[in-house]
């Protein structure tokens, strides 16, 4: 799946530069109608760019997925305006492997729960006056992104005092915040963060520091908050985690870890990477160190705001983000493809309206030309993550031949003695 998706890429960067060859053959860009380059550019691209970074390149048989329970849900007048969107959508069939019919009784579940919690009312009302003792008694929070753009979230559930926690607040009213929190992210904080990527991003990477935390410290009441949370966020938003590195994990964690792994789906479990103390190198590959805190071994403080966790710090507290997601238009449909414009769309709109607007009134080509090095671009990255990615599989595949290996030769030299 990697492969081809990689191979998608760079067919995509093949797509245009072989697309320039021929205009500049033909040609000068300069002397072609702005009618011809229009034409050669729908032939040649299947989204504008804008869409390109809400949406992301699809994948064909993904889409046909999505197409698929999005009718089946129409169909049956079961699919709200909110959740009208194809990456909704596309969470909930990956989680149940392409199954139109399990993905769809998946999501309407989720609707279910959402109306009988009320889920909205949480998100638009729920107050957290105990908001300064939680992070002193439970250090969490969202700190940057990692290299993809990904929003980065950090929990020191190793320094969790419990007892002073629960006295704080409940296990309902924690249930609550963490729900608030997910609607904040998907709300805001996603489409803050493809605005900044200048790609589409709808997943979290998440550090756990469990340095001290073992079974005789992970009371009754935790196990049940613990299994509270992780059903909602398998259930109702599944598909948000991208990586979650547990880090500092000794012998009492790694006990715990095998009651723990009992709650979790596998697909969850694929996810997750247990660290010990030597996890700093594991890391950077994915998190630059200016957006690591320090006592992770990165070199962020945030000093003048109090400590790295207890700022909500990210591209969604850029106040022209905040301004354009209270106007109407970020949910206005795109007549161009029929679908909702979202925030990240509108976003980048205005972004590149700013900046080229004086530019496109001289020279309307040049807003083509723009938009083809935008797109390259955005395949320059998407690869390279792609790259990263498969290197750091490839450097886990030579450590476990070397462990198979050594086994083997353990044995053969078992049974000489043997002999």
């Amino acid at each position: 799946m990697c492969i081809s998706w990689t191979l998608q890429k760079w067919n995509c960067a093949l797509t245009y530069w072989r697309l320039l060859q021929v205009e500049n053959t033909n040609s000068s860009i300069s002397k072609m109608s702005f009618r011809s380059i229009e034409q050669l550019l729908r032939r040649n691209s299947k989204t504008k760019i804008s869409q390109s970074i809400a949406t992301g390149i699809h994948d064909q048989k993904e889409e046909k997925s999505v197409q698929s329970l999005r009718e089946s849900l129409l169909a049956s007048n079961q699919l709200p305006e909110k959740f009208d969107d194809y990456h909704v959508l596309l969470r909930f069939l990956r989680m149940r492997g392409f199954d139109v019919l399990k993905a769809k009784a998946t999501f309407l579940n989720m609707l279910k729960w959402r109306e009988d919690f009320a889920v909205d009312a949480i998100a638009k009302d729920f107050k957290v006056e105990e908001y300064d003792a939680l992070k002193r008694c439970y250090p969490h929070g969202f700190h940057g992104v990692d290299k993809f753009g990904r929003p980065l979230y950090i929990e020191r559930i190793g320094l969790v005092d419990l007892n002073k926690l629960m006295q704080v607040m409940s296990i309902d009213r924690y249930v609550k915040y963490h729900i608030s929190e997910q609607e904040k992210t998907i709300s805001l904080r996603y489409p803050a963060c493809s605005l900044a990527a200048k790609k589409h991003i709808s997943s979290t990477t998440a550090i756990l520091d469990v340095k001290g935390l073992g079974m005789n410290n992970f009371s009754k009441a935790a196990r049940e908050m613990f299994i509270e949370i992780q059903k909602i966020d398998s259930n109702y938003y599944p598909e948000t985690l991208n990586q979650l590195y547990i880090i500092n994990a000794g012998s009492g964690f790694r006990a715990l870890w095998k009651v723990l792994k009992a709650f979790m789906e596998a697909r969850t479990l694929a996810k997750i990477q247990v660290l010990g103390t030597n996890y700093l190198s594991t890391i950077l590959q994915t998190i630059e160190p200016s957006n690591l805190p320090d006592f992770l071994g990165g070199t962020c403080t945030c000093s003048a705001t109090g400590g790295c966790l207890l700022q909500d710090k990210g591209p969604w507290t850029d106040t022209r983000i905040i301004h354009a997601s209270e106007e109407p238009s970020a949910r206005h449909v795109d007549p161009t493809s029929g679908k909702k414009r979202t925030l990240g769309m509108l976003l980048e709109d205005n972004k590149v309206r700013d900046e080229m607007s004086e530019n496109i009134q001289q020279n309307p080509v040049n807003e083509q030309i723009f938009g083809k090095i935008q797109e390259l671009e955005d395949c320059a990255v998407q690869t390279k993550e792609v790259l990263e990615t498969l290197i750091c599989k490839q450097k886990e595949l030579a450590i476990h031949i070397l462990q198979l290996r050594k086994l083997l030769g353990d044995e053969a030299h078992a049974e000489k003695k043997q002999e």
